[in-house]
């Protein structure tokens, strides 16, 4: 019978989306299917999808358009596909990827097997000391205003799977869905697809990426998906990239974000020129001029990264979420339980450059921590500093219950 089908597609390939899309979780689309609803006829569920794509009558539902606010204020919308539509679009995602990856440049980070923010941020902090300049650039509603046509070229020369250029084509005009209308669609991605984030790297490979490897390869760059830098020798240099880097982009029919796109002077002790512009915001961390200490115990100045002051204000920002002072039927396992993963997510990632500057974010948990301790324990209501003390003393003798903890960072030393 699978002979007999327009295309060759193996089960394994649809069974092994599925796999990935429940490891994900992720809510339901427009069906309102969640994954606990799709299992519960998953053998017949995975055949459909399996049956129509080899056969190619699949056709994908509109994505649901969601609305979330912008940390820099506004909305974006983005497009979730239902748990169905999720797994194809991870089959063709998987038949793709493995023609794409070997093209794709070695700065590109976003979105990447292999490849990760850290590496971006690592390579950025020492190239940051080799050149003086940086052209920090942002691609303006990039998954939105993605040429179909320009990105089907692009798919076409690195595919002749039919059936794979068919289902991209389809997702690319699906429509959107919000209150109650389809919104018709002739530019850009979904964001929310799972196919997404490939087509957007595929597009600007070689909007950007070839580019700037035919046109300018003396100048070194990190792209993480829309977020950009260029490091250039000298501020002459940075603002002719900038020239280069608007036209091109126009070419392509994208547009440089007009706030977020800016020059800056990589300043330290060796660099004391003098530029309204001396730091950067990265993959939440700033770059910018910082004390530090060599080999032999002297400080100096260095142009270094270390958590942005936005990153900890989320982090802030979530922690008072937690509401942990409401929550005085818990005990210190419990929270421990709930929170802790979370805290050792945010050590790993905002704890490899420059540690010392997640502390105060740290510091405002365990004072959070205290609070909770004053609403559980009615001998320490009107006692902060016994509260604080009590704490201190849990941390050092369970320093295994809080990630920060570990660290050495504790709510007291008394």
């Amino acid at each position: 019978m699978e002979k007999a089908k327009s295309y060759s597609i193996p089960k394994s390939l649809v069974w092994n989306a599925y796999k990935k899309v429940k490891a994900n979780q992720g809510v339901a689309g427009i069906d309102e299917v969640s994954i606990t609803e799709f299992d519960k006829d998953l053998k017949n569920n995975l055949y459909k999808i399996w049956n129509r794509m080899s056969s190619g009558s699949y056709f994908p539902p509109p994505v649901k358009a969601v609305s979330i606010p912008k940390k820099t204020g506004g909305e974006r919308i983005l497009g979730i596909p239902t748990i169905a539509d999720r797994i194809a679009q991870t089959a063709v995602r998987d038949a793709l990827e493995p023609s794409l990856e070997p093209h794709f440049h070695p700065d590109s980070y976003g979105y990447r097997p292999g490849k990760s923010a850290h590496q971006a941020l690592g390579v950025t902090r020492e190239r940051c000391w080799k050149y003086d300049w940086v052209l920090e650039f942002d691609i303006k509603g990039l998954f939105d205003n993605i040429d179909h046509e320009l990105l089907l070229k692009a798919v076409k020369f690195h595919t002749a799977c039919p059936w794979t250029i068919l289902y991209i084509e389809r997702w690319l005009v699906a429509p959107f869905w919000k209150d109650g209308m389809e919104i018709e669609r002739s530019k850009g991605t979904p964001q929310g697809g799972v196919i997404s984030p490939l087509l957007a790297n595929l597009f600007l490979h070689y909007s950007f990426d070839a580019w700037m490897g035919r046109n300018f390869p003396g100048n070194p760059w990190a792209r993480y998906a829309d977020d950009g830098l260029v490091h250039c020798r000298t501020k002459d240099d940075a603002e002719k990239m900038l020239i280069a880097l608007r036209k091109r982009f126009s070419e392509c029919k994208l547009e440089l974000h007009p706030v977020k796109t800016r020059i800056v002077y990589c300043k330290d002790d060796d660099r004391r020129g003098n530029s309204p512009e001396i730091k950067f915001d990265f993959l939440g961390y700033t770059f910018r001029p910082r004390r530090a200490k060599n080999r032999w115990g002297k400080f100096f100045v260095s142009f270094l990264p270390a958590i942005s002051n936005k990153a900890a204000t989320e982090l802030r920002s979530e922690i008072h979420d937690w509401r942990l002072h409401l929550k005085p039927d818990k005990s210190l396992e419990d929270l421990s339980q709930m929170f802790n993963p979370v805290i050792r997510g945010w050590i790993q990632y905002f704890g490899r450059f420059y540690k010392s500057w997640l502390s105060a974010v740290l510091r405002y948990l365990n004072r959070a921590l205290i609070h909770w301790a004053r609403r559980k324990y009615k001998k320490f209501e009107r006692g902060k500093r016994r509260a604080e003390v009590w704490l201190g003393k849990v941390a050092r003798r369970e320093p295994h219950l809080f990630a920060h903890w570990k660290m050495g960072i504790l709510p007291s030393v008394g």
